[in-house]
């Protein structure tokens, strides 16, 4: 019973820690860019791209494969974030990319940070792939099949009338 009471008190003792070490190092005066939120997560060629870095009070820089290195600003009714505004590159790869900042020679870089998409090609139902489909194949075989079954028993049928 002991021991369950100390490993409660420990875990409690842990948790509490824990919770107050972000507070304590905020406060110690050394500022590190700690989280970086990119929105929209998923954004087109060409689309602009809104970034904001916590623990980054006097602004800094951020770059990307994606886009050009960017300014980030302070934020005025928050003492410790910063935002930048980013336009993507219109040829920039599809997939996901990421975002490395430098707040006062510290950085920090954050993986997956957002997913570049294709455009629509347009076209009839605005598809982007080009070419048939494993879905659509088996779809058109499966259409295929039941229209050369359907012609067949019709054909049966046909020829058992003229007979009788």
């Amino acid at each position: 019973m002991r021991t369950t009471r100390a490993l409660a008190v420990s875990a409690t003792a842990l948790l509490t820690l824990g919770l107050a070490a972000p507070t304590a190092t905020a406060r110690d005066g050394f500022h590190h860019p700690s989280n970086i939120v990119a929105m929209p997560s998923v954004i087109a060629p060409g689309g602009q791209l809104t970034v904001t870095v916590n623990g980054c009070p006097k602004g800094g820089h951020m770059t990307s494969d994606a886009f050009p290195r960017t300014e980030l600003r302070p934020i005025h009714h928050s003492s410790d974030t910063a935002k930048g505004v980013a336009t993507v590159h219109r040829d920039a790869r599809r997939g996901p990319h990421h975002i490395t900042v430098d707040c006062d020679g510290k950085t920090l870089t954050k993986d997956n940070a957002f997913t570049v998409i294709g455009g629509a090609q347009g076209g009839i139902g605005g598809s982007s792939s080009s070419g048939a489909t494993p879905t659509d194949m088996a779809i058109g075989g499966g259409l295929m099949g039941l229209a050369l079954v359907g012609g067949a028993v019709f054909w049966m049928r046909r020829r058992s009338e003229n007979q009788a």
